[in-house]
């Protein structure tokens, strides 16, 4: 087998190969049987009518070209090992002529893992960015309001809720029955009873939670009001509609008194001072995990900035779909349908993608350096350390079974083993002084 290689842009190469009449000739025989299984005929058992006819029925070229495609199919995969190429992507294969007896000739165009240069300069890089994190450290304080506001925020978790008998004030929670008419008609969702609200927090079109304030339980009212203009529903942009409100019930927000009792009611702590210090420890831990992540970030930056990378496209729209995997999976967390997100930003998935391009650049050369540093540094992780890191995904499942049901062990280790490396590439980087 004779190949020719030639490299082209965007991590694609171009392989010419030329595959002697000995080497290709023995396929066509198992072309035949491939072949054959589609012939029915009398006498002969599916699968087991001879090649020559076959060949009489459906000509020879049928077979030969069956033949070219087997063979080009085990060919490529050896021309890629003897040519140390790590191919990605689907291949593009172009046959020449195809003749008994005669040599076989075929072009593939592939996509390839491309090559990641990193300048000499990239020591002097890193260490400058090590530098300008490290002169940030000092700000790495808990202020008193922080911890103060953090309790509050607490307290506000547990407050309750009492029935009062006074007007509605803001951060009241309130019931009330309403429905909105649009020109003498009750809208599609516009009408609903003891609908709980909380006044002030701005769950409604502006204007509503305003006009419930100062109302008493029982009290009945009507007010007109526009729909925001960039409101998602298009029909209703704009427009002004009548809400008809009754009010049902108003309950006062109680929050608990900050003081010893209410500290020893969230868990094991002796007294609120006691529990503003464990809060105060957290908030530290917290900026400290935030300040390495910023400073392993500003050292990725320093590395990508100072490499090159020539991405194939296919990379690009892998990591770009990756993208859109996660970010639609973060906004319906948040309670919004993928679908209704894109409509009332005006924007298609395919746009969205577009936007990616430059972040899935980024993050592919990120990770690609970091896997490049490992293999030039032979950073390497014992196989024991990585098993006691998957048993800590493991145990959150309690029977052995339903680990092997919902995990895929093999991408899990891989996945646990380059977190791992990647860890220690970290700690190599961040020791460049």
């Amino acid at each position: 087998m004779d190949i020719v290689v030639k490299k082209l842009p965007a991590s694609q190469v171009e392989m010419n190969v030329t595959l002697a009449w000995d080497e290709w000739k023995k396929e066509c025989n198992h072309a035949a049987e491939h072949v054959a299984k589609e012939v029915k005929m009398p006498g002969f058992r599916p699968g087991k009518v001879p090649r020559a006819i076959v060949e009489k029925r459906y000509g020879k070229e049928v077979v030969l070209h069956e033949a070219a495609e087997h063979a080009v199919s085990h060919a490529y995969s050896r021309a890629l090992e003897q040519e140390h190429i790590d191919a990605i992507g689907k291949p593009e294969v172009k046959l020449e002529s195809i003749r008994e007896g005669e040599v076989l000739t075929f072009t593939v165009t592939t996509a390839v893992l491309p090559e990641v240069k990193i300048a000499d300069t990239w020591r002097k890089s890193v260490r400058s960015a090590n530098e300008e994190h490290k002169r940030k450290e000092s700000d790495l304080l808990v202020e008193s309001k922080e911890v103060e506001d953090e309790l509050q925020r607490l307290a506000s978790m547990r407050a309750k809720f009492i029935t009062v008998n006074r007007p509605a004030a803001l951060e009241d929670s309130v019931e009330v029955d309403f429905e909105v008419r649009m020109n003498g008609v009750v809208i599609e969702g516009g009408k609903s009873e003891k609908h709980p609200l909380v006044l002030g927090k701005g769950a409604f079109i502006p204007g509503f939670e305003e006009a419930v304030v100062g109302m008493q339980a029982g009290e009945e009212k009507t007010f007109t009001l526009s729909f925001p203009a960039e409101y998602h529903a298009k029909h209703l942009a704009g427009n002004p509609a009548e809400f008809q409100v009754k009010l049902r019930l108003v309950q006062e927000r109680q929050v608990p008194a900050l003081d010893d009792d209410f500290a020893r009611g969230l868990g094991s702590f002796e007294s609120l001072e006691d529990l503003r210090k464990k809060i105060s420890e957290g908030m530290l831990e917290e900026k400290r995990q935030h300040f390495k992540e910023a400073g392993r970030t500003a050292v990725l930056d320093a590395l990508v900035a100072d490499s090159s990378i020539d991405f194939p496209e296919i990379l690009i729209e892998e990591e770009r779909n990756r993208m859109a995997s996660e970010f639609q999976m973060q906004v319906e967390n948040m309670g919004m349908p993928f679908e209704q997100y894109l409509e009332r930003t005006g924007k298609s998935l395919d746009a969205l993608k577009q936007d990616w391009t430059e972040p899935a650049k980024k993050r592919l050369a990120a990770s690609m350096i970091l896997e490049k540093l490992a293999t030039d540094d032979q950073i390497e992780i014992d196989s024991k350390e990585i098993e006691q890191e998957m048993n800590v995904v493991l145990q959150q499942y309690k029977r052995v079974q339903d680990a092997e049901k919902n995990i895929d062990l093999e991408r899990l280790y891989a996945a646990t083993r380059g977190r791992l490396r990647n860890e220690k590439v970290f700690e190599m980087l961040e020791k460049v002084q």
